[in-house]
Order: C-alpha cells, then sequence, then structure tokens
C-alpha cells in the first residue's frame, strides 16, 4: 500500500495545482509515499512550495530562501496552510534522486532532508542551487550568469556544485 508519484518539473501553481490536488487525493489512504524526482530538471520555487506544503501541518514551516542581487532582497518560503488537496502527514515519504534531478527539484529535496520529513534515496543530484538565466554574449554564444542564491534556513547554505547526497 505504497503510493507513488513522478513528478518531471515543477509547473507554476496556476497551470498545476488541480492536478497536483488530484494526486495528493488519489494517495491519501496508502502508509508510504515514494516521490520520484530522478527526470526532474527543476521549475518554479513556488510549485516546489506548494507541493511541500502538502507534507506538514496547518503550522507554516520555513523552506528555503531566494537572495536576489538586483534590489538586495531576498525572498522567503514557508509552507501554506492550507492546500485544495488532502495532506499527507504522518506516514513516511521518499524521494528518488538521480544525477538528473536538478535546480527546483534539488530544492525540494533538500528541503525535505533538514527538516527530517523524507528519506532521500538515489544517486547524488546535480548541483543547480543559484537561479539566474542565459545572457547572450554575441551571435552564437550565451551564458548562464546567477542573479541569486539559494540560502536554507536550518545549513544557512545550499547545494550549488555538491548537490543533494542521498540518505
Amino acid at each position: 500500500n505504497i503510493g507513488y508519484m513522478e513528478l518531471t518539473n515543477f509547473f507554476e501553481p496556476e497551470l498545476a495545482s488541480e492536478t497536483l490536488a488530484s494526486m495528493f487525493n488519489f494517495v491519501a489512504n496508502t502508509d508510504a509515499l515514494i516521490i520520484d524526482l530522478r527526470r526532474n530538471g527543476g521549475g518554479d520555487p513556488a510549485m516546489v512550495q506548494l507541493v511541500c506544503s502538502y507534507l506538514f501541518g496547518d503550522k507554516p514551516v520555513h523552506l528555503n530562501d531566494l537572495y536576489w542581487r538586483a534590489g538586495d532582497r531576498t525572498t522567503e518560503f514557508w509552507t501554506k496552510p492550507t492546500v485544495p488537496g488532502k495532506k499527507y502527514l504522518d506516514r513516511d515519504v521518499y524521494v528518488l534522486t538521480s544525477a538528473r534531478t536538478f535546480s527546483g527539484a534539488e530544492e525540494f529535496s533538500y528541503n525535505l532532508k533538514n527538516l527530517k520529513r523524507a528519506t532521500i534515496v538515489g544517486e547524488t543530484t546535480g548541483g543547480g542551487a543559484n537561479p539566474g538565466g542565459p545572457v547572450r554574449l554575441g551571435d552564437h554564444f550565451t551564458v548562464f550568469i546567477p542573479g541569486g542564491r539559494a540560502i536554507n534556513p536550518i545549513t544557512k547554505t545550499n547545494w550549488e556544485g555538491t548537490g543533494v547526497e542521498p540518505d
């Protein structure tokens, strides 16, 4: 009686929150849950926040911060007290990772690992924690330039360059 979800991207909540609610409603009566992120390259941090919110109670839990150089500002991400579907509480959660697990999928894994809410199983993830984007340097050349960095409230660091190690 084990629930299984494969998440291949963390889409914007406006696009995927109904589907996510259906997924959690479907696994609501299982004894444990496996969340497979082995083919997940990341996505929207607001969706990471929403998925995490299904795994914690009504009291907000501090998940992660994103510091942005532009404007010298920090955005805090906390779990939401309510979600559209059934929360998955008081049962074991396992997160499957691979070297292809990247960015927002790593944040999800790092959040749950450091909050001791899930057991991480698999390979060390790819190591991309710092948000940014492509900058064109010429007609045929672009480079990714980070505009900020993730800061975990527990470790005060992130997984940039090292990845998230499985348990």
